[in-house]
């Protein structure tokens, strides 16, 4: 969901080069609120992943081949790979359109569906590195808050002042799950931290996936006992998210779609990173923003529950700190 947030300059450059065509995006199904409400789009086009892999992986090809013979009928003019997968590549080249570009380097074989292949450099920063396509076209294209700009849809509007601890009040969304173990700040630090938030007056909303909650037992704990703490773990659609962080004083969060977000609303924020090239994938134009301590003998392995300590030396003090800069006390 981070990388959708993400990826939306590429949109944005494409309207403004072509403001009068169709610009459908191809979305993961449940990630595709974070753009549906978009001005720029023309249409979100759901991707249903795990139908696909499915088709794929248990042989049911017809349904596969008519899936992908509908974006034939489309008769798109341009096609581009932001993602440069299998997946992405393949579709790339069953809408037949007689430009489709992406990265030379595409994972997984991807490159093969293009008929324009971009040379980058696999350590520009992952916005930068999806723009570098709009760039090969002659289109300007740059990553600013205008064209990061984030927009909720209408049915999650309104969602965050739905609570009365929330509503009407500058108040704090802590984002302390994560896929990957060696992504988490440790649970108790940051239920450490959302009482001292409380304690300043600032309300807490804990947010995350429904399948995250066992990561987080002193948080979630922390949530039954005081009412200026709400639980929203798992609890939320993406729009009613993205309505929580749009609204939110300050956002606080590992390496996640949530601060990817909070760039998308240009919110003030406090990334926690740990065994990640902060450089290439941490919050856009907001590197000041994120909090990490490496050494020279570290190794960015975020599948390696082992490289958590990197996230584990990022004090308590050090984010209530960054927390009270960020809230003007």
């Amino acid at each position: 969901m981070g990388d959708v947030a993400r990826s939306v300059p590429v949109l944005v450059a494409l309207r403004d080069a072509y403001p009068d065509a169709r610009i459908d995006w191809l979305v993961q199904d449940t990630f595709a609120d974070v753009v549906r409400a978009h001005p720029a789009i023309s249409r979100a086009l759901p991707f249903p992943r795990r139908e696909f892999s499915r088709w794929a992986t248990t042989g049911r090809w017809a349904s596969l081949v008519t899936y992908l013979r509908g974006f034939t009928r489309e008769r798109y003019d341009l096609v581009i790979d932001a993602q440069g997968l299998a997946r992405s590549g393949l579709i790339a080249r069953c809408t037949g359109a007689p430009r489709r570009i992406g990265h030379a380097d595409a994972r997984e074989l991807g490159w093969l569906g293009y008929t324009s292949r971009v040379p980058s450099d696999p350590e520009m920063h992952t916005v930068e590195r999806m723009l570098s396509l709009v760039r090969s076209l002659g289109i300007p294209a740059s990553a600013s808050p205008r064209t990061l700009r984030l927009f909720t849809p209408a049915e999650g509007s309104g969602f965050a002042s739905s609570f009365p601890a929330l509503a009407g009040r500058r108040y704090a969304v802590l984002a302390p799950t994560s896929r990957w173990v060696s992504k988490q700040w440790p649970d108790e630090r940051f239920a450490s931290l959302a009482r001292s938030l409380t304690a300043g007056g600032t309300p807490v909303a804990f947010v995350g996936a429904a399948s995250e909650r066992a990561q987080v037992p002193a948080c979630t704990a922390l949530a039954r006992e005081n009412p200026d703490v709400i639980d929203l773990l798992g609890s939320t659609s993406v729009a009613r998210l993205m309505d929580v962080i749009e609204h939110a004083a300050l956002v606080v969060g590992n390496d996640s779609a949530a601060v990817h977000i909070a760039v998308g609303f240009a919110r003030p924020l406090v990334g926690l990173y740990g065994p990640t090239r902060l450089h290439r994938v941490g919050p856009c134009g907001r590197a000041s923003d994120a909090l990490q301590h490496v050494r020279s003998s570290d190794r960015f392995e975020h599948k390696n529950p082992c490289t958590r300590a990197l996230m584990e030396r990022i004090t308590l003090p050090e984010v209530v700190e960054a927390c009270r800069v960020r809230l003007g006390r």
